[in-house]
């Protein structure tokens, strides 16, 4: 059985959705500079968690206290946001906010080839094996040969971002356990789960009350938090109970363009052919993936 088809309130949603993920790794460029990674993702999941549970109760929801249901939100927020915010930012200290977006945009890859083995619902099918093939060479045309030359460097911090979209493909499929949640108490659940997961090792690695952050780095914070986090994941959940997990991380389609433009735009980075050369492979891997494009092509070919 493959994924489900998603309709057209669903595609906008997912636009919205990667326009707020597409603008984080810009907010993450400026955070860094005044931000340690570990107290930069700290401050982004915690002020989230409190928008998101200020939300809940605003709603007229109620916080689950049952031990199932913490330990589903400990194991999401492990996956979708303490361990893989921490290896993309750590990552952009090495690498530029375009490359970071481009890696992240093999999220799908992963997902689709997991999937097959763990759910029942998205087996593989041709286009997407084809897909995987494509969208994989693209990574290894993005991350070259620097990251086997013992991995430091940029080559490192590629790797780590690689490390991000896999960590990001088990929480997509963990994920489906939250199904019957409301978005906001789920997205809220694994945000406080993953705040403190990660309080200590930024109070232990970077002793943030050192930091003396300007109104840009705080600025970069806060949106991180309310919109690329809080709302965004609000939607991803949404996205994620009705479309399937492939579906719901398609939304890297976007986020590449739109950071690489924010980059440029903002950071006055200069992307390298080969950038350009790794996005369209991995974006022609998402779109064998997703099947559509090559649905229409195989009608025009049929008249």
């Amino acid at each position: 059985m493959s994924a489900p088809r998603m309709n057209a309130a669903e595609w906008m949603l997912l636009l919205a959705l990667s326009v707020l993920w597409g603008s984080v790794f810009l907010l993450i460029a400026v955070g860094l500079a005044d931000f340690g990674p570990f107290t930069l993702v700290l401050g982004r999941v915690g002020l989230a968690a409190l928008v998101l549970v200020a939300w809940v109760y605003l709603s007229g929801l109620r916080m689950p206290w049952t031990a199932a249901a913490w330990r589903d939100f400990f194991v999401v927020g492990a996956l979708q946001a303490a361990l893989p915010f921490s290896l993309i930012a750590w990552g952009q200290t090495a690498i530029d906010s375009g490359m970071a977006a481009i890696l992240n945009a093999t999220s799908p890859l992963f997902t689709v080839f997991l999937a097959h083995f763990l759910t029942v619902d998205e087996r593989m099918t041709a286009n997407r094996v084809a897909g995987v093939v494509l969208g994989l060479f693209g990574v290894v045309v993005l991350v070259g040969p620097s990251a086997l030359a013992g991995m430091v460097g940029q080559g490192l911090g590629r790797v780590a971002i690689l490390g991000a979209t896999l960590s990001y493909a088990f929480a997509a499929i963990y994920g489906r356990r939250l199904k019957g949640t409301p978005p906001a108490v789920s997205a809220a659940g694994m945000l406080i789960a993953a705040a403190l997961m990660l309080a200590p090792v930024a109070f232990v690695v970077e002793q943030p009350w050192r930091a003396d952050p300007g109104a840009l780095a705080w600025g970069a914070v806060v949106a991180m938090a309310v919109f690329s986090t809080a709302l965004a994941f609000i939607l991803y959940y949404r996205i994620l109970a009705t479309a399937g997990a492939t579906n719901a991380l398609l939304c890297t389609f976007v986020m590449p363009p739109v950071a690489l433009i924010l980059g440029v735009a903002f950071l006055g980075e200069t992307p390298e052919w080969t950038a350009f050369l790794g996005m369209g492979l991995i974006l022609a891997g998402l779109a064998a993936v997703d099947g559509r494009a090559l649905g229409i092509f195989r009608k025009r070919g049929g008249r």
